[in-house]
């Protein structure tokens, strides 16, 4: 029969191309023109399974792009998005979850070709058997962030219910997992690390993991080691790395997957964990990467659904024939916000088996404050335990402890509960 699926997104100026001198209009175009060719392409699909489906547009969307010069982590936000939509539907029309179709491997899933050191490995003998029903917020603190309730000027001071400083997030969430933005400064990150590590013993916050993103700001192995070092070398910081999980893409995206950052790495016995994350734009990066010395990837929705299911079989297998954790995928995106977008995000996260999660965006867009308030109070009645109203009036995520339940997601289809009332609010 026939099944309509839904999927969202918003558009992220300065993070797929990165381009300084882009106008950010001309970023949204690209987004929407991206989006609009894998939709058009995706008509002209017949496919066997929803997994062959996905990867014949896959194959068409790259093509496309490299004629246009595009590049892959851009115009696959348009095929992700697509593909989404299909999961969305497939997860309605058969009535289970995500999870379940996943670890049934009713989505087809043929990874043989693609992954060969996954032969004769079915999805339920390398991902979770249940998803995880409560994920860790990691709290991004970007470089500009106020970190003290008295750092922040009376003229920058917001009131809408909704803490501002690190200082008072942590107090309003329980956050205890923190992604801390760098820029290859040495001096200047080594201040903001220890002024960070500070401000966790002043709240007398013990329990904690932290993980750095180099943003792309170092031009190599050598400037990296260089900045680790100097971290090492302050005693102060000794506790404060020792929960470091990974550094996440210290390299810019131009140089990250080269020969030589392989060699620099592979001779850096001592080096931290590290992942890349922009550098993760095809099917190939993560084989590409692990080669090179990388520990990982991350998963974010909009690089992919199927590529990650993918990815994260690999992580799993290497760190079976491993014996231990050596290998990580991380949950990420800075600025997904519900209710499609970071349900649907949220319900692969927990399929996928990642815990501690970067989620950010129910703050900088308070809550669900930019929607219809019809669509917000059925979130919060379908919702209940994953959402809150706030004082003011909007309803927001429900960050407790510094973690989500989500059990309500995950028993949905694809974590979307009414797509007509969507619908009908969208329009």
């Amino acid at each position: 029969h026939e099944e309509k699926g839904i999927s969202a997104d918003h558009l992220p100026p300065k993070w797929f191309t990165k381009d300084l001198d882009k106008d950010p209009r001309d970023e949204i175009d690209e987004m929407l023109r991206v989006i609009e060719n894998a939709g058009q392409l995706a008509q002209d699909i017949q496919a066997e399974s929803v997994f062959a489906f996905w990867h014949k547009l896959y194959e068409r969307q790259a093509a496309w792009a490299e004629q246009q010069n595009l590049p892959p982590l851009l115009s696959h936000f348009g095929t992700s998005l697509v593909e989404r939509a299909l999961i969305d539907a497939f997860c309605r029309s058969k009535n289970k979850t995500f999870s379940e179709l996943l670890k049934h491997n009713t989505f087809g899933i043929q990874w043989d070709e693609l992954r060969p050191e996954l032969a004769g490995f079915e999805p339920k003998d390398l991902l979770p058997a249940q998803p995880l029903s409560q994920i860790a917020v990691r709290h991004t603190v970007g470089l500009a962030d106020y970190l003290l309730d008295s750092d922040i000027p009376e003229s920058e001071r917001l009131d809408d219910g909704l803490p501002q400083s690190l200082e008072s997030c942590i107090r309003f969430y329980g956050t205890n997992h923190l992604k801390i933005k760098v820029n290859g400064r040495y001096e200047k990150d080594v201040v903001r690390l220890k002024s960070v590590s500070k401000l966790l013993k002043l709240l007398g916050i013990e329990d904690f993991a932290i993980t750095i993103d180099g943003n792309e700001q170092f031009k190599g192995v050598a400037s990296f080691r260089r900045f680790w070092k100097t971290l090492l070398d302050d005693v102060e910081m000794k506790d404060f790395l020792e929960r470091l999980l990974f550094v996440e893409q210290p390299f810019h995206r131009d140089i990250a997957l080269d020969d030589s950052i392989g060699v620099d790495f592979k001779a850096w016995t001592q080096a931290p964990p590290t992942i890349i994350d922009e550098s993760d734009d095809s099917l190939e990066s993560l084989p590409r990467a692990l080669e090179l010395g990388y520990c990982g990837t991350s998963h974010k929705n909009c690089k992919g659904v199927f590529k990650s299911v993918l990815n994260r079989a690999v992580i799993n297998l290497r760190n079976r024939k491993a014996g231990g954790e050596h290998y990580v995928m991380s949950g990420e995106d800075l600025s997904n916000i519900g209710p499609i977008a970071n349900h649907q995000d949220l319900v692969v996260q927990a399929a996928l088996g990642n815990y501690s999660v970067e989620r950010n965006g129910h703050h900088y867009f308070k809550g669900l404050s930019v929607f219809d308030s019809q669509l917000q109070e059925n979130v919060l009645k379908n919702f209940p335990r994953l959402y809150a109203m706030e004082e003011s009036g909007y309803v927001r995520l429900n960050v407790r402890q510094g973690r989500m339940d989500i059990e309500e997601l995950t028993s949905k289809p694809f974590g979307v509960d009414d797509r007509r009332l969507y619908e009908k609010v969208l329009d």
